[in-house]
């Protein structure tokens, strides 16, 4: 029997092979908001205060006050002064208004973008009522069991006024009955009122469709590409496609459906390296592609625990421990990374080192002919002298791991031994005992019950043992203790360059505020349709 090789993305596998591969690439953080706000800025998301201390790990809400603070500066800035045109196509998530629903201050043209097309929010389950719900089911839940104790309330203040055993007038029992029907009324249509708030399509400053008609989004998004790339083709340009894509629902054209072997996960990423294919195919034909630096990666890994019955729709890592939402583990930080510039980066080359997804920032604002800001703390590295191999080591020598505000795990690259160490001081418990992630949770905490603190702290060496399964003790580890005391020594260093900020992910700054809500027509009849169908 002839087995032959067949790729499911060959579009990605052609990026990797005609550029070059990072292997150890790091995101941020385990989750979207703050991952792409260290993307965007080059700094870890605990200096922007765009993380949480009370387990709100994301933006919960497009009516939200918390965003991207005003006062960092993002890549896409120093672009567009240095003349870049620079656009952004797809998901944010990462804030839009402070004070008013229109004030815009966290929207991507406020953060050095002069074109965006896409959701100010995030895809999500709630977006298509799925069983795998970010905020509907719990709020529906909350919603009922109040209707039950006002109805419960009403009951027994008109049983007891007809008996005569509650001497009350028939004022609380109206207010009491009303509230109820509203609460009734509420969780009813608590899911459509999701999909109003969060489930819509911005041009730059204006909605143009609430809520989305999912099955027009890819070929929509692809057609901004398209005529983006057009438009600027002859001047310098940057331009950040920000799929919707792995995200549940899995929003997948029809044409894609039941195509892969690995179900409706599958054919969503089959769908979108489809869509790098036809991004590539307009590079080439407007005559861009030996001129463009093209990098692509994740904000995150895949989420275990979005899974119904024996269906898994958040993804696999592979060989790594852990996933989306986890501090530590690298299944939930390491990601993709490929770059690929014809001519310049030597195609098919290979890269072991410790990179992360902050060190876009320097390199492209280095590119570009900008000025790394000097006033604040990157943590981002210069990564073309690696990507071009003038370098032979990463300038990553240690690399911190945060779960929320909270310091998880981080890592150290020993170059002299040519180790790779890492050191978690808190992993969470996986539920049930035994298994691989916290089933049973959307994700697993960062603090509290279900987190353990070690001490001393596990050791991996990840050069052996990429898959964290060996934990290295004094007895069987001889540098253990040196080991533990650089690293220590490392995190007190970083520490020290912390300075407190607002965070825009707790409470007040994450709550659904109705006068930010978005809505492009009197509220709550949230609802318009101003574009075409694509051509």
């Amino acid at each position: 029997m002839l087995h032959l090789h067949h790729s499911w993305t060959p579009n990605i596998d052609r990026l990797a092979e005609d550029g070059v591969k990072l292997t150890q690439h790091i995101s941020a953080a385990s989750l979207c908001t703050p991952s792409r706000a260290a993307f965007l800025t080059g700094r870890y998301p605990v200096r922007s205060g765009m993380v949480s201390s009370i387990g709100y790990r994301v933006l919960q809400w497009t009516g939200a006050s918390g965003g991207l603070p005003t006062n960092e500066t993002t890549f896409a800035k120093i672009l567009k002064e240095k003349g870049y045109a620079t656009g952004l196509i797809g998901k944010w998530h990462l804030g839009l208004n402070c004070e008013s629903a229109s004030d815009h201050c966290h929207h991507p043209l406020h953060h050095g973008f002069d074109h965006f097309y896409g959701m100010p929010f995030s895809l999500m389950g709630d977006c298509a009522r799925w069983e795998l719900s970010e905020k509907r089911v719990n709020l529906e839940q909350k919603l009922n069991f109040l209707f039950q104790v006002l109805a419960l309330v009403a009951l027994t203040l008109v049983a007891g006024k007809l008996t005569h055993l509650i001497p009350v007038s028939w004022m609380p029992v109206i207010w009491s009955a009303l509230s109820a029907v509203l609460l009734l009324a509420s969780s009813y249509f608590v899911g459509a009122l999701i999909v109003h708030a969060d489930c819509f399509l911005m041009r730059n400053h204006t909605i143009t469709e609430q809520p989305m008609c999912f099955q027009r989004t890819t070929p929509l998004i692809l057609q901004e590409v398209a005529s983006f790339l057009k438009r600027n083709k002859h001047g310098p340009f940057l331009l950040f496609v920000s799929f919707l894509h792995v995200h549940i629902p899995l929003i997948t054209m029809e044409n894609f459906l039941g195509k892969s072997l690995h179900g409706l996960y599958g054919d969503n990423v089959e769908e979108m390296d489809w869509m790098v294919g036809r991004i590539l195919d307009t590079l080439d034909v407007e005559g861009l592609s030996n001129s463009t630096l093209i990098y692509f990666t994740s904000d995150h890994g895949g989420s275990l625990e979005n899974q119904l019955g024996n269906t898994q729709y958040g993804g696999w890592n592979g060989i790594y421990k852990g996933g989306k939402g986890m501090g530590g583990w690298e299944g939930g930080i390491r990601v993709p990374g490929i770059f690929r510039w014809p001519g310049v980066l030597p195609a098919g080359r290979v890269i072991g080192e410790p990179t992360s997804l902050m060190d876009v920032f320097p390199t492209v604002v280095r590119l570009a002919g900008g000025e790394v800001p000097q006033d604040r703390v990157i943590d981002g590295q210069d990564l073309l002298p690696l990507l071009l191999g003038t370098a032979q080591h990463s300038d990553h020598e240690f690399l911190m791991h945060y779960c929320e505000r909270f310091l998880h795990a981080a890592r150290w690259h020993q170059r002299d031994r040519g180790t790779m160490w890492k050191v978690h001081f808190v992993t969470p418990v996986f539920q049930p005992e035994g298994a691989g992630a916290c089933y049973g949770r959307k994700v697993c905490p960062c603090f509290g019950e279900k987190v353990v603190h070690h001490d001393p702290p596990l050791l991996f060496d990840l050069s052996r043992d990429p898959s964290e399964t060996h934990i290295l003790t004094p007895a069987s580890e001889p540098v253990f203790y040196q080991v533990m005391e650089r690293v220590q020594q490392a995190v007190w260093e970083h520490q020290r360059t912390l300075s407190p900020v607002p965070l825009q992910l707790d409470r007040l700054g994450n709550i659904w505020r109705p006068w930010l809500q978005p809505c492009c027509g009197p509220f709550p009849l949230c609802w318009c349709l101003r574009e075409d169908d694509p051509q």
